[in-house]
C-alpha cells in the first residue's frame, strides 16, 4: 500500500463498499498497466509508422484487412502473455463472492474474465455447499482481442488461434459460412451497442462506483461514473494521477491498482 495514501480514506472507501448493495466497478488500461501490458496511447502508440487511430476503423479494415489482422495478433500475443493481476484477481473475487457486483471494463486484453474464471475453478475446488456459481464476467464495453465476428453474417465467437497475415487467403474465416472475420472490437466511429446501455442502467442503481485505472477521458464510458454520482451513489477512485472525475469522487486513493484494490476490497 502507498505510504501516502490516508488510512483514514482506505478505510472510509472499505466501509461504502462494504455497506453497498450494488457495487459498480469500471476499470480503465491502468489496470492492465501492473500486468505488464502498455496501453496503444502511451509508448507503445506507433506501430509500424500507423497510429492506433488509423488501423482501429473500419475504413482501415476494408481499405487492408491483413494489415490491421496482423496488428490484432501482435496485440493478441501481448495480452496472452500476462496474467490477471492482483487487482483483477481480488475484484474478481469480490464480484464472485458477492451479489450486487458488477465490473464493467473499457479494455479489451480479455483479464477480467481470465481473473473471473481463474476464480470460478478455485472457489469450485474449496465451496462444497450450495449450487455451483458461474464466473462473474465483466461487461466488456469495447469487445475483446479473443473473439470474432464475421463480416457476412454476423456470427460472433471466442477465437484464441494464432492469426496469419501472411496474406489475404490465410485470414481468419467465418466457421459458418467461411466469410472473412473481424476483430469483435469496438473500432472509432462504431457504436458500443447493448453493453453501454446495461453499463448505464446498473450505474442507475449503483450506491457505489469503484473507478480503478482510467484517465477518464473516453466517452461515453467515462460518464458512467458520473451517472451514479448524480442519482446519489458515491465514486471512490484510485489512480495514480487526478483524472477529471477526481472531483466527483468521496475518495480518491492514490496509487497503482494492484497494490491499492486488494487491500481495498477484501
Amino acid at each position: 500500500m502507498p505510504d501516502d495514501i490516508d488510512p483514514q480514506d482506505l478505510e472510509l472507501a472499505r466501509d461504502l463498499l462494504s455497506a453497498a448493495d450494488a457495487v459498480l466497478v469500471l476499470t480503465g488500461a491502468g489496470i492492465s498497466a501492473d500486468s505488464g501490458l502498455a496501453t496503444f496511447r502511451g509508448a507503445d502508440g506507433l506501430w509500424r509508422n500507423h497510429r492506433a487511430q488509423e488501423l482501429a476503423t473500419p475504413e482501415a479494415f476494408a481499405r487492408d484487412s491483413r494489415l490491421v489482422w496482423e496488428w490484432y495478433g501482435m496485440r493478441r500475443e501481448r495480452a496472452a502473455s500476462c496474467e490477471p493481476n492482483d487487482a483483477h484477481l481480488a475484484l474478481a473475487r469480490l464480484a464472485a463472492e458477492r451479489d450486487g457486483v458488477t465490473i464493467v471494463t473499457q479494455n479489451v486484453d480479455g483479464l477480467h474474465s481470465r481473473a473471473a474464471e481463474r476464480v470460478a475453478a478455485d472457489r469450485a475446488g474449496t465451496v462444497t455447499e450450495g449450487p455451483e456459481r458461474e464466473p462473474a464476467l465483466p461487461l466488456e464495453l469495447h469487445g475483446c482481442l479473443f473473439r470474432v465476428r464475421c463480416t457476412r453474417c454476423d456470427e460472433r465467437y471466442e477465437h484464441r488461434q494464432p492469426i496469419d497475415a501472411s496474406s489475404a487467403a490465410s485470414l481468419p474465416s467465418c466457421r459458418s459460412c467461411s466469410s472473412l472475420l473481424r476483430p469483435d472490437i469496438v473500432w472509432f466511429g462504431e457504436p458500443l451497442g447493448e453493453a453501454i446501455e446495461v453499463a448505464f442502467k446498473e450505474a442507475q442503481q449503483a450506491e457505489v462506483c469503484l473507478v480503478v485505472g482510467t484517465s477518464a477521458v473516453v466517452q461515453p464510458a467515462a460518464s458512467i461514473a458520473t451517472v451514479v454520482d448524480r442519482a446519489g451513489g458515491s465514486v471512490i477512485e484510485v489512480n495514480p494521477e487526478p483524472t477529471p472525475l477526481t472531483p466527483l469522487a468521496v475518495v480518491s486513493l492514490r496509487g497503482g491498482a494492484a497494490e491499492v484494490v486488494p487491500s481495498l476490497v477484501s
